[in-house]
């Protein structure tokens, strides 16, 4: 149970906060999760991304996320309560990956709008200034999210985090579905980027590059300055 709760705070530690629609469900004592609704139609941030994309990537890989998640937990559970350390152990890489998942993706839908809404504005406000003292200018930023999300081996996420204890705005990247929180417990998700291949190949094939360069017409850096301004005061 103890390690339950503990992955329960990294979860909010990470930056993901359940929104009502995938608000944690109590039943039988076990806390479960939901796949939460996106704000905007699937074919909305067309033609940076297809709708296509975004219903399999939503509906299909998000959902197996939350579904593996949960029957981790629930496995978890029964384990913990029958004090069989041998599963508890077992089942730490599958809540790692697929709670990661749900945690990632989460942040991920929130960190894009249609351009209609706001999409691929230049962030304002204290964002703006601390990714012009940190970066020189916001295309510097740009170019190193994409460089380093191009250059990343395999699947995986690029992430703008605050560094809550060097109080700095930095780039990172995590494997696989690592949230952010792995490569340490000061850092708070901005923005995240999927490169895993379920996130542009439908649309762009195996040109990471491309998808990268058109992600940033839909990038929502309202909700990123959100985020700064209230982990940042």
């Amino acid at each position: 149970m103890a390690l339950r709760v503990i992955f329960t705070k990294k979860l909010l530690r990470s930056g993901f906060h359940p929104q009502p629609t995938s608000q944690i469900v109590l039943s039988r004592g076990l806390q479960t999760f939901s796949l939460p609704d996106l704000s905007y139609d699937y074919g909305a941030l067309e033609p940076a991304i297809s709708g296509e994309i975004m219903q399999l990537h939503h509906q299909k890989h998000h959902q197996a996320y939350v579904t593996n998640y949960n029957k981790a937990l629930e496995q978890l559970h029964e384990a913990i309560s029958k004090g069989d350390s041998a599963t508890v152990a077992k089942l730490q890489s599958a809540i790692k990956f697929d709670g990661g998942g749900h945690i990632n993706h989460s942040i991920f839908w929130k960190n894009l709008t249609p351009i209609s809404e706001g999409g691929g504005e230049p962030p304002k406000g204290s964002l703006g200034w601390a990714i012009d003292t940190d970066f020189g200018s916001l295309d510097a930023l740009v170019k190193k999210i994409s460089t380093e999300g191009a250059a990343l081996q395999g699947s995986g996420w690029v992430w703008l985090a605050l560094d809550k204890e060097l109080k700095k705005l930095v780039v990172e990247t995590t494997p696989n579905q690592d949230p952010l929180v792995t490569k340490g417990a000061s850092l708070v998700p901005l923005l995240g980027i999927d490169v895993w291949e379920h996130a542009y190949y439908l649309q762009y094939k195996n040109v990471r590059p491309d998808y990268l360069k058109n992600i940033w017409k839909v990038i929502n850096w309202k909700y990123a300055n959100e985020i700064y301004e209230k982990e940042s005061s």
